[in-house]
């Protein structure tokens, strides 16, 4: 799954089902789980492991997410080690990054309409959705503002392997401000206060294969 050295590609070859994403685009993936927090000051951007510094918009708090694992006797304990027995290159705590750091990217890359980015993140459905919403803000002369502040919890919530076919649910807690302006820069949608919102995401890859991408199969509010 690569070395200290540099992150693995495997872990960040991520893409979505096209159909239920394109119902989120606008609102960037998630909602509010009911309250807002306050303004934060906001602090030097941080790299993401083997990616340089983050885009200048990307404010990272420098404080790494709960990672919590399953519980080994668990259902999606023992299909992680099922996964592993599989291909014992997985390794979920690495998987976990992976998912974060994806997380990360594809909310930014999609707020600055970025499809060079998000390109190789997405299966070829996923990205025409993706492309589709960009090309009709642009259209419509809105921007998207999103910013992740901090990933609160990055944590794997179910999994299960289905043949050689793994599937990981990960359940992600962010604190991000995401907002969408009309061309005189008043707000459409979202807030540009700092909100908590919670992600469900299923990753999806055939260990069998020599094709290392996991794909995000399944995106949803927790």
């Amino acid at each position: 799954m690569g070395g200290s050295g540099s992150f693995p590609i495997d872990l960040l070859l991520f893409g979505m089902i096209a159909a239920f994403l394109v119902l989120r685009l606008r609102s960037i993936l998630g909602r509010k789980t009911g309250f807002e927090r306050p303004a934060q000051p906001e602090s030097p951007a941080a790299p993401v492991p083997g990616m340089g510094r983050a885009p200048p918009d990307l404010r990272v708090v420098p404080t790494a997410p709960a990672r919590p694992l399953p519980d080994p006797a668990s259902p999606a304990g023992q299909a992680l080690a099922r996964m592993r027995a599989l291909n014992p290159a997985f390794d979920a705590a690495h998987f976990l990054q992976g998912a974060e750091a994806a997380f990360r990217m594809i909310v930014t890359a999609y707020a600055a309409g970025d499809r060079v980015a998000l390109r190789p993140l997405l299966t070829h459905d996923t990205y025409a959705a993706f492309e589709g919403a960009i090309t009709g803000r642009e259209t419509a002369g809105e921007t998207q503002r999103s910013e992740v502040r901090s990933i609160e919890t990055c944590a794997i919530e179910d999994a299960v392997l289905t043949g050689s076919v793994a599937a990981i649910t990960v359940r992600l807690v962010s604190d991000q401000i995401a907002e969408t302006l009309d061309s005189a820069g008043r707000p459409v949608h979202g807030t540009d206060a700092v909100t908590e919102i919670t992600d469900l995401w299923t990753f999806e890859r055939d260990l069998s294969q020599p094709d290392p991408a996991w794909r995000l199969a399944a995106a949803r509010s927790g």
